[in-house]
């Protein structure tokens, strides 16, 4: 492609609403513009790059025995509302209605999709197992679109969906798509790390993200060094507390302290001299009109996710304090396991914890030597806790470590969430009618691409993996001459006759200019007809932003070329079998 007659307008200067590195690159490259706030085109060369990543996710999708398909975006509220999502899926569902007032959304996912579609082809166990995906658009109304195309509200996903008969087929997708993203990821270029996941509104038995390290990730990835075990902070778990202590033989009876004004944890430590552990902390919510208090031990923070999944809640709010007071009979601020009313529920590390001090449920006041079994009981005790740096390893019991992460692709296991809920049986070896047991496993197109960026960038541009890059081969040429320009355009012609993908720059710029646009759009291997070209016909090749070069011959530089490009591609194929 002649740079002349390509549609690729680079930028000098950063975005001013740009953040992070894709977005301002994005753009300054020339790949994509912005229409309104989470919603972007796609110009030429950045429509490459997303044709080149649909393209490998396609060849390893079809290569893992999976089938493609495509849904229709617009999808109809009768099919959310059987399977009981249409409210579950929140303000982030577009929803819309045509002009006989029948309700529609535009698809964030797909599951009742394709649920519907395989009710209607599938009869018997002879038609399965079966895996289906597509690549289409989805929108989701954010509620805080940023960092361009990282978090957009109209973005591309490759979803598939597995249907088994027993729980070994369905295992038997769920291993070979991790398998399959596993080479997706480093075919594209990038590294990824599995990591356990909350299962969400998706539902199901089991969950796993496909995450990238970035510092500019808004996940955050609990890890082991020691044992490798991994989980995404929503899902994460520690080894069980340890007994606090307390006090040995008889134990004091409680008593309350005068506290005025003193609240919150940080000021009780200060008052009782104490650490934050050796208080029980409250937070009461409102769980969808219910109102549900939660006990923790002072130094630990609630995981909402965790308690929103356990109760099955649509809606997780912090209850006011009229609420408070009507409902608890307590004051807010002062409130304790004690003769308080409601539903109420215990975080494990209240477990370990013997003699603490606590809300008395009166303003200004605590108690002291308060002793979990004698002076409260623990009737509803769950993992609530949000697990941090330091906690120990629920497998080793070695000091976790958090990093920041991006996510890039989510495998589940549904089970029979969508099947039973939307009535789709098959009948087994024996006639019987049984519910399939289905499999999703998802990555964002777009967000792969910005993700490449990340990693694969420096001060000057984008330094493209050879596999996504939206040419393979710049070529810059600074004839001046006329029949400089016909034996820059005969050598160009070379090279498109042999097969490569080729971006030649014959605009009538400065070579400070060419060089600069060069780089920052990012094309691993570049060639440079200058002088060497038309005094003795040699080329120098950079590849990587010049990490290697070569000065070659004219006769010797498509084999070459060849060498380089096959070498850039076997380093991404490191295949798991």
């Amino acid at each position: 492609m002649r740079w002349s007659e390509y549609l690729l307008p680079t930028l000098k200067e950063d975005p001013a609403d740009a953040q992070i590195a894709s977005h301002r690159l994005m753009i300054r490259a020339g790949l994509i513009r912005k229409e309104a706030t989470g919603i972007y085109s796609y110009l030429p060369a950045g429509f490459k790059v997303l044709r080149k990543i649909e393209n490998i996710i396609q060849e390893e999708m079809d290569r893992s025995g999976a089938y493609r398909v495509m849904l229709p975006i617009l999808t109809s509220a009768h099919l959310w509302q059987k399977s009981g999502r249409w409210n579950v899926m929140g303000k982030e569902m577009v929803r819309l209605k045509d002009r006989h007032e029948n309700d529609y959304a535009l698809g964030p996912t797909h599951e009742e999709s394709i649920t519907n579609m395989v009710g209607q082809t599938t009869f018997s166990y002879r038609d399965l197992p079966l895996n289906l995906y597509q690549m289409h658009t989805k929108f989701r109304d954010e509620i805080r679109p940023r960092f361009g195309v990282m978090r957009s509200r109209e973005f591309i996903m490759k979803d598939a969906y597995s249907f088994a008969m027993d729980e070994a087929g369905l295992d038997k997708h769920y291993q070979q798509m991790r398998k399959t993203y596993r080479n997706i990821f480093l075919r594209v270029g990038l590294e990824t790390i599995p990591v356990q996941a909350d299962v969400g509104a998706m539902g199901g038995s089991a969950s796993e993200e496909f995450m990238i390290l970035s510092s500019i990730g808004e996940e955050i990835i609990i890890h082991c060094p020691s044992c490798q075990y991994t989980a995404n902070q929503e899902e994460a778990r520690r080894r069980s507390f340890e007994k606090s202590g307390g006090i040995n033989g008889d134990r004091p009876a409680r008593e309350i302290v005068d506290t005025p004004s003193v609240k919150s944890i940080s000021e009780l430590v200060q008052f009782f001299g104490l650490t934050e552990k050796d208080f029980l902390k409250s937070v009461v919510y409102n769980a969808d009109q219910r109102i549900i208090t939660v006990f923790i031990r002072g130094d630990l923070e609630i995981n909402e996710i965790k308690l929103k999944n356990y109760l099955k809640a649509l809606d997780l709010v912090m209850a006011q304090d009229a609420e408070i007071r009507e409902e608890l009979d307590q004051e807010p601020g002062f409130i304790g396991p004690i003769q308080i009313k409601g539903h109420v529920l215990f975080d494990h590390s209240v477990l370990s914890m013997e003699n603490v001090i606590c809300g008395a449920g009166h303003k200004d006041r605590h108690y002291k030597n308060v002793v979990v079994g004698r002076d409260f009981e623990i009737a509803e005790s769950i993992d609530l806790h949000k697990v941090q740096e330091g906690h120990p390893c629920p497998v080793c019991g070695h000091a976790l470590i958090e990093k920041p992460g991006i996510e890039l692709g989510h495998i589940f296991k549904l089970g029979k969430k969508y099947t039973r809920s939307m009535g789709v049986t098959v009948l087994d070896e024996k006639g019987k009618e049984v519910q399939p047991l289905m499999g999703c496993y998802g990555i964002g197109v777009n967000r792969t691409m910005a993700a490449v960026i990340e990693q694969h960038h420096d001060d000057n541009g984008i330094l493209w993996p050879i596999s996504v890059a939206p040419f393979e081969i710049g070529v810059t040429s600074f004839a001046k001459k006329a029949d400089e320009i016909t034996r820059c355009d005969s050598f160009y012609e070379t090279l498109l006759s042999a097969g490569f993908d080729v971006l030649y720059d014959d605009r009538p710029l400065s070579p400070g200019i060419k060089f600069k646009d060069m780089d920052l759009v990012g094309i691993p291997i570049s060639l440079v007809l200058g002088k060497n070209f038309f005094q003795d016909g040699s080329i120098e090749i950079r590849v990587n932003r010049g990490q290697s070069k070569y000065l070659v011959a004219s006769k010797d530089a498509i084999a070459t070329i060849q060498k380089i490009r096959s070498e850039m591609f076997q380093s991404l194929r490191k295949i798991i079998e």
